[in-house]
């Protein structure tokens, strides 16, 4: 069995069952990831296993250590690939991409391989799939659906801790001029029109 079969089971193992980030997710990363990877000169390996371990630590966003879900990751992704044959440089690699990947630490990762795993992940929030996690998360921590007297924030500053289709404007509109590859540029565009007209939609419902 290769390293990333091993990888695969061993995080499928830890996975708690979470409706925004469990095993499903972390495939859904990567096949974006690999789709990423034919097209940007990348360790794709290295790569792989930081998908792999992206969320190996994930607090609910209820939780106040919610924002420190990629270090914890990150640290736990440390230990777990010693017992693989990566070298302290390679797992430094992983490491850093999954420490700065997330959306909460506002960082550019400093590696390809940072950079095409923090694509790969803004890509599962987007699109058709993007807006099924976010109502599955606003079901889970008990939020509503909107805001009755601003639904769309187009007079108050966006606050999806309170209302569920506030994270759109929180968040998710945003990610498609944060991608840092072409390929996720051109995936993440399609994916955000999607997000658009579910919007237009809406409106004409609500």
């Amino acid at each position: 069995m290769n390293t990333l079969d091993s990888l695969k089971k061993e995080v499928q193992k830890r996975m708690v069952n979470d409706s925004a980030h469990d095993f499903d997710h972390i495939m859904r990363v990567y096949k974006n990831a690999e789709k990423l990877c034919e097209k940007e000169k990348v360790n794709t390996q290295l790569v792989l296993c930081a998908v792999l371990l992206h969320d190996v630590v994930s607090y609910p966003k209820s939780d106040k250590r919610s924002k420190t879900s990629s270090i914890k990751s990150a640290q736990k992704a440390e230990q777990i690939l010693k017992k693989y044959n990566f070298n302290l440089g390679e797992i430094k690699i992983i490491s850093d991409a999954i420490r700065d990947h997330s959306f909460s630490r506002n960082k550019v990762p400093e590696t390809m391989e940072g950079k095409v795993l923090q694509d790969a992940d803004r890509l599962d929030a987007v699109g058709a799939i993007g807006i099924a996690r976010v109502f599955a998360v606003g079901g889970s921590e008990k939020r509503p659906i909107y805001n009755n007297e601003d639904p769309f924030c187009s007079k108050r500053t966006p606050n999806d801790q309170e209302w569920t289709l506030d994270h759109f404007y929180k968040k998710l509109l945003k990610l498609e001029k944060m991608m840092n590859t072409k390929s996720a540029k051109i995936e993440a565009k399609r994916r955000t029109k999607i997000l658009k007209n579910y919007l237009t939609e809406l409106k004409k419902e609500i």
